[in-house]
């Protein structure tokens, strides 16, 4: 961003990376491949680099939230600093956050999760994709908490996936009743409560009953939980958890 700043150029987006995508081995995946999906549609895009912080977040989910004002200020800042109008962003949380909650605190952008700037690409035809690999494979969409239930997005992440001529195959429960991966709430960075069963086993039951090819994911911690499932189950061989992006990036050989 400060290289198209200091060229006195605007990009088309900005797009928020992510602590997950920026520093997760697995994650930095989905990163790489949703910047091929924007290279191939000459998507004129900045990231922050070095400048780009945690949203918060975490810290606020935990009750953190002295930390949460700081990272969330610090981080408006920088991008009132940029006058930046629109960001993408492939996490859920790091989405909702930027959404609903900088707003309130001097920071209002339009924000997109990836799934629904992939699906404009798509309707816009500057991506083209077709099943490749994918085509008749079933495939099962776990529906990310903050991207479905938390701001009513359903239709995006499945749209793209149908364009992979593939079988999208719904759990019990899906869209509005879907199940948390059990990362949600900075559960991530703590150690299970008490129980019978962990959350992400009982999700990946839920996918394992569709029978599917394919799991995809729209966020890169459901998409650690629901692997780590299918390892729980020895499926690795059978059923493999993707993000939508690394799909259509795949599917279209971008």
């Amino acid at each position: 961003m400060a290289d198209f700043m200091a060229s006195g150029e605007t990009p088309e987006v900005l797009f928020w990376v992510g602590c997950a995508g920026s520093f997760d081995d697995r994650a930095r995946k989905i990163t790489k491949a949703f910047v091929r999906i924007l290279n191939a549609a000459k998507v004129k895009f900045a990231v922050l680099g070095t400048e780009e912080s945690c949203t918060g977040d975490p810290a606020r989910r935990a009750g953190n939230e002295f930390l949460f004002q700081m990272q969330a200020q610090t981080n408006i800042a920088v991008l009132n600093g940029y006058e930046v109008k629109r960001i993408v962003t492939a996490c859920p949380h790091c989405f909702n956050t930027l959404k609903n909650e900088y707003p309130a605190l001097g920071g209002s952008y339009e924000v997109m999760h990836h799934t629904q700037f992939i699906n404009a690409l798509l309707k816009e035809g500057r991506i083209k994709v077709e099943g490749g690999d994918f085509k008749g494979k079933r495939i099962t969409f776990h529906d990310p908490c903050y991207l479905g239930r938390g701001n009513g997005e359903y239709e995006a992440p499945r749209e793209v996936l149908l364009k992979l001529d593939a079988a999208l195959v719904e759990m019990k429960n899906s869209r509005k009743n879907g199940l948390c991966c059990g990362a949600g709430g900075a559960q991530m960075f703590k150690e299970a409560e008490p129980g019978n069963k962990e959350v992400n086993i009982e999700r990946t039951e839920d996918a394992l009953a569709t029978a599917p090819n394919v799991i995809a994911a729209g966020c890169p911690f459901c998409n650690t939980m629901l692997t780590d499932g299918v390892k729980h189950f020895n499926k690795e061989g059978e059923i493999v958890v993707k993000d939508v992006a690394e799909l259509i990036a795949e599917a279209g050989e971008l």
